[in-house]
C-alpha cells in the first residue's frame, strides 16, 4: 500500500503525518534524536501489521491533515475534529481511541474518567496504555488526558509539549497554569 508522507515542523516540533487515501493513519512527533527516515521506517513496520506492506510517497498536505494543523497552530482549536482517521489497532485500543476525540476541546479528562467513560471503571492502567499507543497525536487528542490530582502525566511528545497543547486550547489542569 502507498502512504503519503509528510513531514510539519509545528510550536511543538517536528510532526510525521502517514494518510491512506482519505484517512490519516499516523501523526507522530519525530524525537531530536530521530532521523526523520528512522520514524517514518518505524511507522511504516507498525502499520503494516494492519495495511499489509506500506510504501511512503511524498505529499504536501496527506488526507488534509497539515492544512489542518496549520490552522489548529494559528489558532482555529476546532480544525482537527473533522479530520477523517482509520483507527489501527485492537478492538480495545480502538475504543479507547475513540473515546479520546468525544472529549471537548479545553477539557482534560483523568484516565479514571476516560475509563468510566468506557464503562470500565477499573481498566485504568489498560487505558493509559492504549493512550500511550495511540499512533494518531493531536488528532486523536491523547494529550487530553491527565493524572487523577489534574497534574500532567506522560506524553509521547513530551509533557512540555503536551502542556503547550492544552493551554494553546484553553484547558485548565494541574495547581498551576501556565510554563
Amino acid at each position: 500500500m502507498i502512504l503519503e508522507a509528510h513531514t510539519l515542523d509545528g510550536p511543538v516540533g517536528p510532526l510525521l503525518l502517514l494518510a491512506a487515501g482519505d484517512a490519516l493513519v499516523a501523526c507522530e512527533f519525530v524525537k531530536a534524536h530521530e532521523v526523520g527516515v528512522e520514524r517514518l521506517e518505524v511507522a511504516l513496520a507498525r502499520l503494516a501489521r494492519y495495511l499489509g506492506p506500506c510504501q511512503a510517497r511524498a505529499h504536501p498536505d496527506p488526507a488534509g491533515a497539515a492544512s489542518r494543523l496549520a490552522r489548529y497552530f494559528g489558532g482555529d482549536r476546532a480544525a482537527l475534529a473533522a479530520q477523517p482517521v482509520a483507527l489501527l489497532g485492537t478492538e480495545f485500543q480502538r475504543q479507547v481511541w475513540s473515546a479520546l476525540r468525544l472529549i471537548p476541546v479545553g477539557q482534560a479528562w483523568t484516565y479514571g474518567q476516560l475509563a468510566s467513560h468506557l464503562g470500565r471503571p477499573r481498566a485504568q492502567r489498560a487505558v493509559g496504555a492504549a493512550n500511550g499507543a495511540n499512533p494518531i497525536a493531536l488528532f486523536v487528542p491523547c494529550h487530553r488526558v491527565i493524572a487523577a490530582d489534574r497534574t500532567l502525566w506522560g506524553y509521547g511528545g513530551g509533557l512540555a509539549s503536551k502542556r503547550w497543547l492544552l493551554l494553546h486550547e484553553g484547558a485548565r489542569f494541574g495547581r498551576k497554569l501556565g510554563p
